[in-house]
């Protein structure tokens, strides 16, 4: 899809439907889309390659948002025994602030408990405060920092926090 049928698509979308978010399973197909948001949305990006490298692993849990039929957000773990790590969480610029990635991250959440883990966990840039504030009203709290855990488009090395959350 070019970048001007992906902006003719949303325009449609915007002016003549109320579409209702949706959040389903991640597929191979998505990774691609999955990528372009990705590096839409970080400073180091992964590719589709490294998506569907991620999508293939059975150890692997992820999730898309859909508005119509434009994907506008994703949410991807990885599981361990009875633990799981949220890898990444990306929302279309266009569409932040709309209170979709509450949505997404509780459906996401839903699975992982109904997979019997016990914890989840996940780095948060600590300077992120939208990103902070969803983790903290769905129930993660700060158990850690790593330092210069992320760079940053100039170069600036950025502490994350380690956020966790229970499952049961």
């Amino acid at each position: 899809m070019t970048a001007l049928s992906r902006f003719l698509s949303r325009l449609w979308s915007k002016l003549f439907t109320r579409a209702t978010p949706v959040v389903e399973p991640a597929t191979l197909r998505d990774a691609p889309v999955l990528s372009r948001l990705h590096r839409a949305s970080f400073y180091r990006g992964w590719s589709a390659g490294e998506f569907q490298q991620l999508l293939s692993d059975r150890s692997a849990l992820a999730h898309r948002l859909r508005l119509g039929r434009d994907v506008v957000g994703f949410i991807i773990s990885r599981i361990a025994a009875d633990e799981a790590e949220i890898l990444s969480v990306a929302i279309d610029s266009e569409y932040r602030g709309l209170g979709l990635s509450r949505d997404l991250l509780r459906t996401h959440l839903g699975y992982l408990a109904g997979y019997g883990l016990k914890t989840v966990f996940l780095e948060v840039e600590e300077n992120n405060r939208p990103a902070r504030a969803l983790y903290e009203k769905a129930g993660f709290r700060t158990v850690g920092q790593r330092e210069r855990y992320y760079k940053d488009a100039s170069g600036e090395q950025l502490n994350a926090l380690v956020m966790q959350r229970g499952l049961s």
